[in-house]
């Protein structure tokens, strides 16, 4: 039976009426011509899906960042132990955090039964960096190496308490999960600058912390916007992506072929339903194609020099580990793909944070810090935007025993440091009061960051929005503002 007819049979109601009233009709062109308006647009047979464009009108600003590398730190790390220097807390050490400083703060439901909650000292040595002066702990030895490229915001502060949600709600503006991420919504507004690779890419490395948190795919999902623009995942370990390799035999011109009839079927169906995930479809069919070409050269490691292993250490030799995905970040950031997100794992220490931190600090700290390094050095620093921070801080006071104590979760405030396009170098933002537990002056929001991250990439945070279900959605939701002072 011709597959045509047959489809036509299953019809459902809504269709069989509307193409009963004048099916070959005007009425039926101007009713699929609303449903999909990319059927008649002037690259009709190349769907924008399929084009990796960007949106009419996008950049609405100029942009001083072509792309953003974002090193997200899942777990949260310990702002006092690391970046959010209080020597204030040499004197406070032991003693009870005030009433008036906690404010009644909601608790978690693992130190919400604690009679006493004591302040505790950082328990790692800070030092001056650079010319700028910034101090960082000694837990981040390469760290120090980039202080006058970082801009260290330590006024960032969130509304989540718990990691699941406030993860979420850092990387999409929401703390439900259905939103699409950060870097959904920049591929969406800007589209692709490299035709063989997706505009957003996701490399997640391996943790040794057997606790740690997990991450879900959800977070770099595209929510309700075309699922195009949803981040790809690179394994670390194996084939970079699955069935990226053909069936032995088959040779490049079968599999051209099939996928050419397959489009053919594929548009034949957008016209019959007008559905624009069947874009999408194409759209993914093709840019898989490509990657079997693209890709194998993308993680092919050999022709690196010594000096880059050199700066990013033994460790970038091994697949999957933070030093390579920052290694391969370069990579990516060289081939001009638009949103690069990072996942490190680890950082939720809710007992001896002393002897567990120090070692999470050392997966990460060379490899970010080699990033900016290895960027600033190919001229890549000053149209990238790279990003390092967790979903919240880490509380002041101890949880557990004193002798080997953690530290509960902290929304109230926690520091993030960007570098590169846009922002300015070895720059403190934003203060915290002496017990590091609430933002004193400069305060940041989540959506305040995120408004920042997308003015950097030309976008004016009000105007990129997605109408769904009657409502015109936006990454910052209805809030957010530019953080004029970290810009350079």
């Amino acid at each position: 039976m011709n597959p045509i007819l047959e489809n036509q049979l299953l019809s459902t109601r809504r269709q069989f009426f509307s193409r009963g009233a004048g099916y070959y009709g005007i009425g039926a062109t101007a009713l699929a011509s609303l449903m999909n308006p990319t059927l008649f647009a002037a690259s009709k047979n190349k769907p924008r899906a399929a084009m990796n464009d960007g949106l009419p009108g996008v950049p609405h600003l100029p942009a001083k960042v072509k792309r953003v590398i974002y090193m997200f730190q899942s777990g949260a790390p310990s702002q006092m132990d690391l970046l959010d220097h209080k020597p204030s807390l040499e004197k406070l050490d032991g003693t009870d955090l005030p009433d008036s400083i906690r404010k009644g703060q909601r608790l978690t439901g693992m130190t919400a039964r604690q009679s006493r909650f004591i302040v505790t000292k950082s328990f790692t040595k800070f030092r001056k960096c650079g010319k700028s002066g910034l101090a960082i702990s000694d837990l981040l030895p390469w760290h120090q190496k980039i202080a006058d490229d970082i801009c260290l915001v330590k006024s960032m502060y969130t509304e989540a308490i718990n990691h699941d949600p406030a993860i979420t709600f850092i990387q999409s503006g929401h703390q439900q999960p259905g939103r699409p991420c950060l870097g959904s919504w920049a591929s969406y507004g800007l589209g692709s600058e490299n035709k063989d690779l997706p505009a957003f890419v996701v490399l997640l490395s391996k943790c040794s912390d057997k606790q740690a948190q997990p991450l879900y795919s959800r977070l770099w999902g595209s929510g309700f916007l075309p699922s195009n623009h949803q981040g790809v995942k690179l394994r670390g370990i194996g084939d970079p992506v699955l069935y990226l390799k053909d069936p032995t035999g088959e040779s490049l011109k079968l599999r051209r072929d099939m996928l050419d009839d397959l489009a053919k079927l594929n548009a034949l169906r957008r016209e019959q339903t007008g559905d624009p995930e069947i874009d999408t479809r194409i759209a993914a069919y093709e840019m898989s194609y490509r990657m079997q070409m693209s890709v194998p050269e993308l993680t092919d490691f050999s022709n690196e020099p010594d000096s880059t292993w050199k700066l990013y250490g033994e460790d970038a030799k091994q697949p999957g580990t933070h030093a390579a995905n920052c290694l391969l970040a370069r990579r990516l950031a060289e081939r001009d793909v638009r949103f690069i997100q990072l996942y490190h794992r680890g950082w939720d220490h809710h007992s001896n944070l002393p002897g567990r931190h120090p070692g999470i600090a050392k997966e990460v700290d060379q490899g970010s810090a080699a990033l900016v390094m290895d960027l600033k050095r190919r001229g890549l620093l000053k149209d990238t935007l790279v990003i390092w921070g967790g979903e919240f801080g880490r509380t002041v006071y101890a949880q557990g025993n004193r002798k080997a104590p953690g530290r509960d979760h902290h929304p109230r405030c926690f520091t993030i440091w960007l570098a590169g396009a846009g922002v300015k170098g070895g720059h403190e933002h934003g203060v915290t009061d002496d017990f590091c537990y609430n933002v004193a002056t400069g305060d940041v929001h989540v959506h305040d960051m995120n408004a920042t991250i997308l003015h950097l990439m030309g976008i004016d945070h009000e105007r990129l929005t997605y109408k769904f279900q009657g409502r015109h959605y936006r990454l910052t939701d209805v809030h957010g503002h530019v953080v004029k002072g970290i810009l350079s």
